[in-house]
């Protein structure tokens, strides 16, 4: 280059040209050149909204000390000046999200309180105008939260909880960003600033069940046999500390004594990786490391993938010294907790486009991408349309250390008593993408052309507005 070129090409310009490099195609057949938005975005103002819910019963999850048995399907609906109408789903999480309002009130209340704050961020966009879905969520996140605290009566109410109210609302957003702009794909839809970190193309991706606090081992061998290979285990046992780690320690022993032996294609080594997560149960370091010493004692050790939320989120013990990779899930609330929670020692992000919205999901998948911290999808026990909306990052994650495939938590097929009418209403549903082969998904080039089925309309959930004009 000459001298003058030189200097016009700051420094700005060239991270981003070589970020650009970077991820137009270094590994054949696995990153892929994505393309750019370089058009200018339209000008999107929001004329109409509206939103409903529909009550799914659950077969119980328990979790945290607690149980679910009734998901609320969010829907929200957002309607532009244009005319173009688009209808975003979310699946609310209320126990998992903030126990606290969990505890304090019914099952249906802490629903109830939830669906209350999408209503509030709809209302407040009636009226408004956006050009992209991240800044909308920046705009009104603020506000939904301090509506939240006040009507859960909770000053201290978690920014997860908030997130995942505005789950539904986000993704109208970007459907409705999407049409707005002709964009056709996912990939067209991810802003440039967020492409690196979901610059991957895995052909297959992991599909993890769930198995809850009191499971038998038995039923985790049955599954190990059906072809999963990875599979989320709920730690945590109800019950005082003592008495947890007594129950965790023996479900550990239960569980390296049925399937310790599997082996799998999926895996560097071979072996079946463990996946444990405590949902914030464990009050003292000294207990996790307990946990960790029999896990040696037994040889399970080397098998564990990944531990998963073992402190609450008011507990900033460093954890990068225990010789395991531990994750952030519900402390990583938003791009800000995730670059926190990355200085305390973890070195794993569970990611929910599913639970914190696909807006603040690209940024903390970009953070974790820079910050070269691995990162896997994890569920919220959603419904089919959201479970791809998920599978479309999952896809487009750089490869978790030790595997060969992407990484996603899926569980509503465990715990949802009507799973098979839910699957009705994917557009997609009988696509190749939608169901678990062996324990993974095949995400091949149809999932990428089609984007997993999400930018498509669904029929059911369409319906429920038909008769507002």
């Amino acid at each position: 280059m000459l001298e003058n070129d030189k200097q016009l090409l700051n420094r700005r310009d060239f991270v981003k040209s070589s970020a650009a490099l970077a991820v137009a195609g270094a590994v054949p057949g696995s990153i892929h050149s994505m393309p750019s938005q370089s058009q200018k975005m339209k000008k999107i103002k929001i004329t109409r909204v509206d939103s409903n819910f529909e009550r799914e019963p659950l077969n119980p999850y328990r979790f945290k000390g607690s149980a679910i048995t009734d998901s609320w399907q969010a829907i929200s609906m957002l309607e532009s000046e244009s005319g173009i109408r688009k209808v975003g789903l979310g699946t609310q999480g209320v126990l998992w999200s903030d126990s606290k309002v969990f505890a304090g009130h019914s099952e249906s209340a802490g629903n109830a309180l939830m669906y209350a704050m999408s209503e509030r961020a709809l209302q407040m966009l009636r009226g408004t105008t956006f050009t992209d879905p991240v800044s909308l969520l920046d705009d009104i996140l603020p506000e939904v939260l301090e509506y939240g605290k006040k009507i859960t009566g909770n000053p201290d109410l978690r920014k997860t909880f908030a997130l995942n109210a505005l789950v539904s609302v986000d993704n109208a957003a970007w459907l409705l960003y999407a049409q707005e702009n002709g964009l056709k794909q996912f990939d067209e839809l991810v802003p440039d600033a967020y492409k690196p970190g979901l610059s991957y193309r895995h052909e297959k991706v992991a599909s993890i069940p769930s198995f809850s606090v009191g499971t038998t081992a038995e039923r985790i061998k049955q599954a190990a046999g059906e072809g999963y290979f990875i599979m989320k285990l709920k730690t945590g046992a109800a019950g005082t500390q003592q008495e947890m780690i007594e129950k965790d320690i023996a479900f550990l022993t239960a569980v390296h004594k049925a399937v310790g032996h599997f082996e799998t294609p999926y895996t560097k080594n071979g072996k079946i990786p463990y996946y444990f997560d405590a949902n914030g149960r464990y009050e003292k370091k000294e207990t996790l490391l307990k946990f960790l010493d029999h896990a040696k004692k037994i040889g399970a050790f080397d098998q564990i993938a990944v531990i998963e939320e073992p402190f609450e989120e008011s507990n900033e013990a460093f954890v990068g010294d225990m010789g395991v990779r531990v994750a952030a899930d519900e402390s990583a609330h938003t791009v800000e907790d995730a670059a926190k929670r990355i200085e305390l020692g973890y070195t794993a992000i569970a990611v929910k486009a599913i639970a914190k919205t696909l807006s603040m999901t690209m940024k903390i998948t970009q953070l974790a991408y820079e910050k070269k911290v691995p990162c896997f999808c994890a569920d919220l026990t959603v419904s089919p349309i959201l479970v791809d909306w998920n599978k479309n990052v999952a896809a487009r994650l750089q490869p978790f250390p030790g595997m060969t495939v992407g990484l996603q938590e899926t569980n509503g097929h465990q715990y949802y008593k009507n799973w098979e009418r839910l699957m009705s209403y994917h557009p997609k549903a009988n696509s190749s993408w939608t169901r678990t082969n062996k324990g993974v998904y095949l995400t091949d080039a149809s999932f990428y052309a089609e984007s997993g089925g999400i930018l498509a309309p669904s029929a059911h959930y369409e319906a429920l507005f038909a008769a507002n004009g």
